[in-house]
C-alpha cells in the first residue's frame, strides 16, 4: 500500500527545522505483514528527544529512515501465525522488539533483548525485514517502529494490546515518554514512600518520572532544570522544590535542602553535565540512575573511591526497566485510578506536514509532549 510518511535523509541539519527541513513528508511504499507482523493504523505518534537525537546526529542510525518510535494505534490487518490480535485491536507500540528466546528475555528482561537490539540498530524489523520502500529502494525502520506515518507494519513483539476506551492520544504516550519515566523510578530503583527523590532534567520522560515518584510516595522531589517555566510546571505536578540548573551552587544548595543529598537521583536530560548534576546530589548510600541518551561519545568522570567509601550506585535503566506487555497496562490502570496524569504532558497536536514545527518547539523546550496525528 501507498502511505504518506516523515522520511529522514540527512541528520545534523541545522535548526530551525521549519527551513532545514530534516523530515520530508513522502508518499512510500509499505509491504503488507510477513509472519509474526502486524500492520497497525497509526492514531498518534508522540514527539521526543530521542527522535531529535537522531536528527541532530547524537543517536546515529542508518538512512534514509522513517521516523518515530512512540505510538498507538488500531490493528489493520496480521501476518501468519498471529493469532492473539485482530482487525480493530487498540495498540500501543514498544521500542524494542523481544524474542522472547535469548538470555535476557530469559532471565526477564525484554528491554535488553539482543536480537532486538541488532535489528534496531540495523534499521530493521525483529524477522530482519523492511518493509518499507520508496522507488522500490528500501527505507529502514526506526526502532522497529517507524511511527511518523499513516501506518506501519512491526513485529507482534513490538505492541502491547490496550483497552479501546482509552484515547489513543493519550495511549501514546505509555510507549515511551512513561514507560521510560515512570518506570525508571518503579522498576529500575524501586522508590518506596518516605525516601527522597531528585530528577534532573523535565522533558516528557523527566515528568513521567516526577509522577511517578509521586505516586510512590515519595517524601522529597526535586525537580532540576534549566528552563524557569518547566520548574513551574513541576511544582504543579508535586515537586516540593525546584532548581535552576545553571544557578550558582546548585549543587550545595540541593544536598542542604535534603540533608545531604537525595536517596534517589534520576538523570533524564541526556547529556553529561546533568549526570554529573545528579551524581553530586546523590547522598551516601544512595543511587543514581540515568536514561538519558546522549552522543556515544559522551564520558563521566566518577571518582572510584565514592563508590566504595560511600557505597554508591550508579545504574543505567532502558525502557524503564520494563516488561511491556506487564507494565504497559498496569501504568494505565495508575493513570485512569487518577494516581499518574499523563494526560497533563500533552502540548499540543500536529499533522504530519507540520512535524518540523514540532521539532522546532522541542528543541527549544516550548513544548512537553506534543502528538503528530496523521
Amino acid at each position: 500500500m501507498r502511505i504518506r510518511a516523515a522520511v529522514l535523509e540527512q541528520m545534523g541539519l541545522p535548526p530551525p527545522y521549519t527551513e532545514s527541513r530534516p523530515l520530508r513528508i513522502q508518499e512510500v511504499e509499505l509491504d503488507p505483514p510477513g509472519p509474526g507482523e502486524v500492520l497497525v493504523r497509526i492514531a498518534a505518534a508522540g514527539l521526543c528527544h530521542s527522535d531529535l537525537s537522531v536528527i541532530n546526529g547524537d543517536r546515529p542510525r542508518p538512512l534514509p529512515m522513517v521516523l518515530g518510535h512512540e505510538a498507538a494505534g488500531v490493528v489493520e490487518d496480521v501476518g501468519a501465525g498471529v493469532e492473539d490480535l485482530r482487525k480493530g485491536d487498540h495498540v500501543v507500540l514498544v521500542f524494542v522488539p523481544a524474542c522472547g528466546h535469548c538470555l535476557p528475555c530469559a532471565e526477564g528482561r525484554p528491554a535488553l533483548c539482543e536480537p532486538g537490539a541488532l535489528a534496531n540498530g540495523a534499521g530493521t524489523l525483529l524477522s530482519g525485514a523492511r518493509r518499507l520502500r520508496r522507488d522500490g529502494e528500501p527505507l529502514n525502520h526506526h526502532v522497529g517502529v517507524s511511527a511518523f506515518a499513516e501506518y506501519a507494519t512491526v513485529s507482534r513483539r513490538s505492541v502491547v494490546k490496550i483497552d479501546p476506551e482509552l484515547p489513543l492520544e493519550e495511549a501514546a504516550l505509555f510507549g515511551c515518554a512513561v514507560l521510560t519515566g515512570a518506570g525508571a523510578v518503579i522498576n529500575t530503583a524501586g522508590v518506596r514512600a518516605g525516601q527522597t527523590v531528585a530528577v534532573v532534567g523535565l522533558g516528557g520522560v523527566g515528568l513521567c518520572a516526577l509522577l511517578a515518584a509521586v505516586a510512590s510516595g515519595a517524601r522529597e522531589i526535586v525537580a532540576v532544570d534549566v528552563l524557569p517555566h518547566k520548574l513551574a510546571f513541576a511544582r504543579q505536578l508535586g515537586a516540593t522544590a525546584t532548581f535552576h540548573a545553571r544557578e550558582e551552587n546548585v549543587v550545595e544548595a540541593i544536598r542542604e535542602r535534603t540533608r545531604g543529598g537525595v536517596d534517589f537521583a534520576f538523570e533524564l536530560a541526556g547529556t553529561a553535565n546533568a549526570l554529573e548534576l545528579a551524581w553530586a546530589i546523590t547522598r551516601r548510600g544512595g543511587v543514581t540512575v540515568t536514561a538519558g541518551l546522549p552522543h556515544p561519545s559522551a564520558r563521566l568522570p566518577v571518582p572510584i573511591v565514592q563508590l566504595v567509601a560511600e557505597e554508591r550506585t550508579l545504574k543505567g535503566s532502558y525502557i524503564g526497566t520494563a516488561v511491556p506487555a506487564r507494565d504497559v497496562p498496569r501504568l494505565i490502570d495508575l493513570y485512569r485510578n487518577g494516581r499518574l496524569p499523563v494526560d497533563r504532558l500533552l502540548s499540543g497536536r500536529l499533522s504530519l506536514e507540520e512535524i518540523n514545527l514540532g521539532f522546532d518547539r522541542l528543541a527549544r523546550g516550548e513544548a512537553v509532549r506534543q502528538v503528530v496525528v496523521p
